[in-house]
């Protein structure tokens, strides 16, 4: 390439990066002035040249973290030290939050599950232990010199993932690095070396002595990226799924009881792609990782039924278990472990709708079964109908629609939301003269189950059905 292309080229990239991070200039004159180099580096730079936005500023520097914090001393608006046994200090200035890191390699003991962290002596020793070329370009502050020493620009370019070196070498040092790499595919949509998928597959083994922690966010990552699908097949195929999230390979073994696709894990990451097509505020973790995983029970309840059908009788229920198992050996916070177990365990109530048969009654019990998680549930219910019939496809989705106005109408006319009996737990106490205890739990319950099943029928008529319960019950 000619030398005044070169130049222009450099001169665009330090336009594109010096936008991505104004504060960063100012920074990097600060650490000259002190006789320390700073660099931007890593996903910034990566970002800014594919320009897409990006929320971190990431820089590095050969200053260690104790003089760090002398340099940004008086400047920056608030300084934060969580990572500095790792070399990182954090700082915000002007709303701008960044994070500055000392050039350092990190690898893990065989056994352990912590990395040992040392520190570096120049930038491109730095990026030589990054995980991936894209992620090993930097800008030299404060004129923004771009660094790209491993090809990294180029890689961008063909939309492929390599390692700076050996990729057995980068996994060897930090076995998430080979998560990273499906985490990538599914956010960038880049296709993964071939010598680096080899290495995954031959070292799938070295993610366990990685925490549940680090996988888990590796994998909301990717389970949340735009293309989920392709990175999910490379942790399949790799054997990394069988080590993080073994229900989903097991998939691969069952046939769907319709036949309408070769295995039940194809059939899980169509479900998982139409319910990203009815996202409506972005990427929605609970609703992904239930249409990932609502099938998980299949393998366990698997019969074989005359005529050579298969059954799968009460797959729901096993999947909410194994789905609330592997989300908590992950260590999901609770309410998501709860909210993905119980959209599992409803995916299937639609379908005892039939032809619209149901009752008030029981669709005011879908709708209080489902509570706060009703809008997610009614995603995955439509994303679940994967029938090439395009006839049965419609009739479902009419049938659905009707439901949802069926639901929407008595909302409207019984504030389904609320689904409360019509005495609260004092009344209840005043009419059977009784104290606080286990026994007005019961009372309310009874009182709720005739809301759901007469609706609206007034506070005298509740008080007449709970004194005919309370005598059924011998209760004086």
């Amino acid at each position: 390439m000619p030398a005044d292309d070169v130049d222009s080229r450099r001169a665009a990239v330090a336009d594109l990066l010096r936008g991505a991070a104004p504060v960063a200039a100012e920074l990097g004159e600060r650490f000259a002035a002190a006789g320390h180099e700073l660099a931007l580096v890593g996903g910034p730079v990566r970002d800014a040249l594919l320009r897409r936005p990006t929320k971190d500023v990431d820089l590095t520097t050969d200053a260690p973290p104790q003089r760090v914090l002398e340099i940004i001393d008086g400047w920056a608006d608030a300084v934060w030290t969580v990572g500095i046994e790792f070399g990182t200090v954090g700082l915000r200035k002007r709303g701008e939050d960044v994070e500055i890191t000392t050039y350092r390699s990190e690898s893990y003991d065989p056994k352990s599950r912590k990395p040992d962290v040392v520190y570096g002596t120049s930038l491109e020793e730095d990026l030589r232990r990054r995980d991936f070329a894209v992620n090993a370009m930097a800008a030299r502050l404060p004129g923004y010199e771009f660094v790209d020493p491993f090809g990294g620009l180029a890689d961008l370019g063909a939309r492929r993932l390599r390692t700076p070196g050996r990729p057995e070498d980068s996994f060897g040092d930090d076995p998430l690095r080979m998560l990273r790499a499906a985490r990538f595919a599914a956010q960038l949509g880049f296709a993964v070396a071939p010598d680096v998928v080899a290495a995954m597959t031959e070292m799938a083994g070295r993610i366990e002595i990685v925490s549940a922690e680090r996988v888990r966010d590796e994998l909301s990552k990717l389970v949340c990226g735009a293309h989920p699908r392709e990175g999910l097949a490379l942790l399949v195929d790799t054997g990394l799924a069988g080590h993080v999230l073994p229900e989903l390979p097991k998939l691969r073994l069952e046939i769907d009881e319709h036949h309408r696709h070769k295995d039940v894990y194809e059939h899980s990451l169509i479900v998982l792609e139409q319910a990203i097509a009815q996202e409506e505020d972005g990427p929605d973790l609970v609703l992904r990782l239930a249409a990932l995983l609502h099938d998980v029970g299949k393998p366990k309840t698997r019969r074989f039924e005359e005529g050579g059908r298969v059954s799968f009788h009460h797959h729901e229920m096993v999947g909410a278990k194994l789905t609330r198992k592997r989300l908590t050996a992950l260590r999901y916070p609770k309410d998501v472990i709860a909210d993905v177990s119980r959209l599992v365990e409803l995916h299937l109530r639609f379908h005892g709708y039939g032809n619209g048969e149901w009752t008030d009654s029981a669709v005011r019990r879908y709708v209080r079964d489902a509570g706060a998680l009703l809008p997610r549930l009614h995603k995955l219910t439509r994303a679940d109908c994967t029938t090439r019939n395009r006839r049965k496809a419609e009739r479902l989705r009419r049938t659905y629609d009707d439901l949802e106005v069926r639901i929407a109408r008595l909302a409207e006319e019984e504030e389904l939301a609320a689904m409360r009996p019509e005495l609260d737990g004092n009344e209840i106490q005043e009419i059977l003269g009784i104290r606080p205890g286990p026994l007005v739990g019961k009372a309310y319950k009874f009182l709720l189950d005739v809301r759901l099943d007469q609706g609206m029928i007034g506070k005298d008529a509740a008080a007449d059905a709970l004194r005919r319960w309370a005598a059924e019950q011998g209760i004086a």
